[in-house]
């Protein structure tokens, strides 16, 4: 089953047992409610039936007006030869009920203080009967001159009637109810359709992305359409995708790159040996060409080492103490040679006492030593290379390797850290190298907790390499 019918299924269930618990909540709730006005309805209309009885007996002083009295409240609707009721009487009554069906709803049976009746509204009980047990509330009748009890009224609701007229009235509200929750079910259910789909289409189109990469290795961009969760995973989806391009365009440039460094030394090496055999040079000058591809063969395979060490974390560190400006002396002493050999002025400029750092030494080394000859392979002759150590303001040592040389573009300069970049893209060794060496390098000092900056004013400026690395 696909996610989108998961989804959709979920909020169907979801609104059938909302509509249906609401349906329930409100029929059984309504039930109790109208229980409840029934009793209280019975309770009120007693306690005010036996006030208004009480004042006429204790103005009549007996119960001849009885009748009358229910007749004028509304309880009792013939007395005597009165047949039509008058504007007063109407009031009176409305005082107590809001129609003629909610009076006849009222049994009032009235007894003396033995149990005898007086009078039942309803004529099932005759004058001077012995009244049988009563449902419904009953309250006392009071001479009001004397303060005592006199009779009692005894005030049922027709809890029959009131059943069937409630049991119609619940019937009719299940119905709206009914309707009313179909109506919200089937508009809750296109909004699950919506959602659904809302939802599940930049999974789809994930999908069907992640599937066009494995099968046909298309770089599909998905369209970021919101900035929530799902708009955040084809963001991620999108950069996911341009640095697999990039590292595709990477890879291939390595195997092009190494293609090409691979077969010029071996070309040298064969043409040197086809010479040597026939004569065409000395042993001494084939040996010495041979020797220089040779290496050149060697330094591919040691930055290739480097590289698979820095992108498979597996570059580990032995640090101990060691002095930060016998390391740089040590660094420039080693490259002189290389400097004087190309007519380039190689210097070192350092504070009196520099501090003892604890570092990997073999490894900063080889990180300062890809810098510094990453300088000298872009400085012309005459040009200077500078290398410089100063006490930073925040506690740490800076490192400054500054070349007068060919500079970096600015669009380069984003790039220049990224494994197999070359700003120069030409193929000789002697112009750009494999890319590799910023690359170490970075991992070296991030390994040591430092940083490393490049900064260039563009094309023939010149560069500078800024490295920081902590105290402790």
């Amino acid at each position: 089953m696909s996610l989108r019918w998961r989804f959709l299924g979920a909020f169907i269930l979801l609104i059938v047992l909302v509509v249906s618990l609401s349906l329930g909540v409100g029929y059984y709730t309504t039930q109790a409610q109208l229980n409840t006005f029934i009793g209280a309805l019975s309770s009120d209309q007693a306690n005010d039936l036996a006030l208004k009885l009480s004042r006429a007996y204790t103005s009549s002083d007996g119960w001849e007006t009885l009748g009358t009295a229910l007749y004028e409240i509304g309880y009792l609707f013939e007395h005597g030869a009165e047949q039509k009721r008058s504007e007063e009487t109407e009031e009176k009554a409305s005082e107590l009920f809001h129609s003629e069906s909610d009076r006849d709803r009222i049994r009032v049976v009235i007894t003396d203080v033995d149990g005898y009746v007086l009078l039942d509204n309803f004529a099932e009980l005759r004058w001077g009967e012995v009244a049988p047990e009563l449902d419904g509330p009953r309250v006392d009748i009071f001479d009001l001159r004397t303060g005592q009890s006199v009779g009692y009224a005894y005030v049922d609701v027709n809890r029959e009637l009131w059943a069937t007229e409630s049991h119609g009235f619940l019937r009719n509200l299940l119905y709206t109810m009914t309707i009313g929750g179909l109506l919200t079910a089937a508009m809750a259910f296109l909004l699950a359709v919506w959602l659904a789909r809302r939802i599940t289409a930049p999974v789809t189109a994930l999908t069907q992305a992640a599937q066009s990469i494995a099968q046909r290795s298309d770089t599909v961009q998905l369209p970021v359409t919101s900035p929530d969760e799902l708009g955040q995973m084809s963001a991620a989806f999108n950069r996911m995708t341009t640095a697999l391009q990039t590292q595709r365009d990477l890879r291939k440039r390595l195997l092009d790159d190494i293609s090409h460094e691979l077969n010029t030394p071996l070309s040298v090496i064969r043409l040197e040996a086809h010479g040597l055999r026939q004569g065409l040079q000395t042993p001494a000058q084939a040996a010495d060409q041979i020797i220089q591809e040779v290496k050149l063969l060697r330094n591919l395979a040691r930055d290739l080492n480097w590289l698979a060490e820095t992108e498979s974390d597996e570059l580990r560190l032995t640090s101990e103490p060691y002095s930060l400006g016998q390391l740089l002396t040590a660094e420039v002493e080693r490259w002189q040679p290389q400097a004087q050999m190309h007519e380039i002025t190689l210097s070192l400029q350092t504070l009196p006492e520099l501090p003892v750092l604890n570092l990997d030494r073999m490894r900063m080394s080889q990180a300062l030593g890809n810098v510094i000859y990453n300088a000298l392979q872009h400085t012309e002759a005459g040009g200077r290379v500078t290398v410089a150590a100063t006490i930073e303001a925040g506690g740490g040592v800076g490192i400054s390797v500054t070349d007068d040389g060919a500079g970096i573009a600015p669009a380069d300069l984003p790039y220049i850290f990224n494994r197999l970049y070359r700003a120069d893209q030409s193929r000789s060794r002697r112009t750009g190298g494999m890319g590799l060496g910023l690359t170490i390098g970075r991992a070296i000092i991030e390994a040591h907790n430092g940083t490393i900056a490049v900064t260039s004013n563009g094309l023939g400026q010149g560069t500078t390499v800024r490295i920081s690395l902590p105290l402790s």
